[in-house]
């Protein structure tokens, strides 16, 4: 007799195929895998900068893709901690209670300087006033002047925009600028740097502070902080009294894609974007 193959029931050599055909997609799964680079945190540096830089090493590295959140620098130390992304982009430096949250899951959270910025102050570009000194600047953050009258403007009730409380230029500011001091009760949160320069732009009794890659959006100027601007030369020289350093954090010593990102970021080629986007090369 004949056995009649059943039409329901692969033979092993189908099965053996079958196999095979699974073996290679997981193949092709982790090799995608494997060139995707997932970035979060910072929007100083992940709403111009960071995304600049990918593109140009996606023309070096084809086939590279990014998955790039820029939603603050607390949500990007976070997702170190968590193991969600590879590199966390901070425009401040990770806090002990953060270090130790790492430490606690066996992370080790490893900061590499990747641009320095100098944190602007800026009002409506229709504003009469000139400069501002460090205190008046203190004052008018922490509320203790509400009116453009007190500090050599025109008057007018003074409008208040900082970034929200997960942004690192939010904490950077208050320990620059405030004395550690809180904010203004009425000062309103935005979501980026962006957003306070559009706010500001429209608003003439506006005032607000954004990085350097943010001083050239319409409707604004930045002001003299006792006579000194925000630029290259004064925040290497650190003659402007807001200047930073910002990071990438990563688990360790970065390896792998990611470390062909890091080591691109500081790079010669990288650290010309730096400059072309506004920030301030570390070399």
């Amino acid at each position: 007799m004949f056995a009649l193959e059943n039409k329901n029931h692969p033979t092993p050599m189908k099965i053996k195929h079958i196999a095979l055909s699974l073996a290679l997609m997981a193949t092709g799964i982790a090799s995608a895998n494997a060139d995707r680079l997932v970035i979060k945190g910072s929007d100083t540096l992940g709403a111009k900068l960071v995304p600049q830089l990918a593109e140009q090493f996606k023309a070096q590295h084809p086939g590279t893709t990014f998955d790039i959140a820029a939603e603050g620098s607390t949500t990007g130390i976070a997702a170190i901690i968590d193991g969600t992304a590879q590199i966390g982009m901070s425009s401040r430096r990770a806090k002990t209670s953060e270090v130790g949250a790492a430490a606690s899951k066996g992370k080790h959270m490893k900061p590499t300087i990747v641009a320095f910025d100098g944190i602007g102050v800026i009002v409506n570009s229709a504003n009469p006033i000139k400069g501002l000194t460090k205190k008046q600047v203190e004052q008018i953050f922490t509320g203790d002047v509400t009116d453009w009258s007190a500090v050599g403007g025109s008057g007018g009730k003074i409008s208040v925009y900082t970034r929200n409380t997960s942004s690192g230029t939010y904490s950077d500011f208050k320990e620059l600028a405030m004395k550690k001091r809180d904010y203004a009760g009425g000062s309103q949160k935005m979501a980026g740097n962006e957003q306070i320069a559009a706010e500001v732009g429209k608003n003439p009794n506006g005032v607000g502070y954004v990085g350097m890659a943010y001083l050239k959006a319409g409707g604004i100027k930045a002001m003299p902080i006792d006579g000194t601007l925000p630029s290259t030369k004064s925040v290497q020289a650190h003659s402007y009294p807001y200047w930073r350093p910002t990071f990438y954090y990563t688990n360790g010593d970065p390896s792998g894609l990611a470390k062909d990102f890091v080591d691109f970021t500081v790079g010669p080629g990288g650290q010309r974007i730096v400059a072309q986007v506004g920030f301030v090369p570390i070399k």
